[in-house]
């Protein structure tokens, strides 16, 4: 790949300060690592956004500040969450000639005869594999193909990622990093005793009416009948006292 580098001052303006460079195009950053104190930089936005935008986090960025070159990686990218726009990089300078311990990322291409054929479903495991090498040794990248996943079941872990004889790879060898499966089928979720026990509960039980009935309201123009006494019958006599 070729040499990306970036040209940067050293920056005396920081905390709210900072907003007015970005307004003059100006990109805020930080350098700190290997034989350099943490230093405040400034950069170019445009052309620093066009040479970050071809690199990965395990590529070789060179920082050229005050005529001296440094070896970088890119650690941390914060952006406006709105516009995109990059707002700070921070950047660790590294030894070439002293192995670092990183992650490079995973890209995945082409497309599983298994998923077409049998409705399989992609699981990934990984997105990124753990290494130590020399910074210049780093692989930008490591490219797994799951076109060569060719039925359900079919899986491809760390041991079978071609790596560079100089990079170290530490994860664990049989670790998964994609399969195809099976596409889930609907989980029927048998309730507990306990929540039957619930529902039950929250049901509204049948009420039987025992003793008084609720006074009704009389239709107009009926008489209301007397409190606790029942209405006789049209033309009966009242029963005779002592008999």
């Amino acid at each position: 790949m070729e040499k990306q580098v970036i040209k940067a001052t050293k920056r005396e303006v920081k905390g709210k300060q900072v907003k007015q460079l970005r307004r003059q195009g100006k990109l805020p950053g930080v350098m700190y690592g290997h034989n350099i104190e943490p230093t405040s930089i400034l950069m170019e936005l445009k052309e620093t956004t066009k040479t970050l935008s071809s690199v990965t986090g395990s590529s070789i960025v060179t920082i050229e500040l005050d005529g001296k070159e440094h070896a970088t990686l890119v650690r941390e990218k914060q952006r406006d969450f709105i516009k995109g726009n990059l707002l700070h990089v921070d950047f660790q300078v590294v030894s070439l000639t002293e192995k670092i311990r990183t992650t490079v990322g995973i890209e995945f291409t082409g497309l599983s005869p298994a998923v077409k054929d049998f409705n399989g479903v992609v699981v990934e495991g990984l997105d990124g594999l753990e290494v130590e090498c020399l910074p210049q040794d780093l692989p930008e990248r490591f490219i797994v193909d799951v076109s060569t996943l060719l039925k359900i079941g079919d899986s491809i872990h760390v041991k079978d990622i071609p790596v560079p004889a100089n990079v170290a790879v530490l994860d664990n060898p049989d670790e998964m990093i994609v399969i195809i499966t099976t596409p889930a089928a609907e989980e029927i979720v048998e309730p507990t005793p306990e929540e039957v026990a619930a529902a039950e509960a929250l049901v509204e039980p049948e009420v039987i009416e025992k003793g008084k009935k609720e006074e009704e309201v009389p239709e107009e123009g009926a008489k209301p009948e007397g409190k606790g006494v029942k209405p006789e019958a049209k033309g009966a006599k009242p029963e005779a006292k002592g008999k």
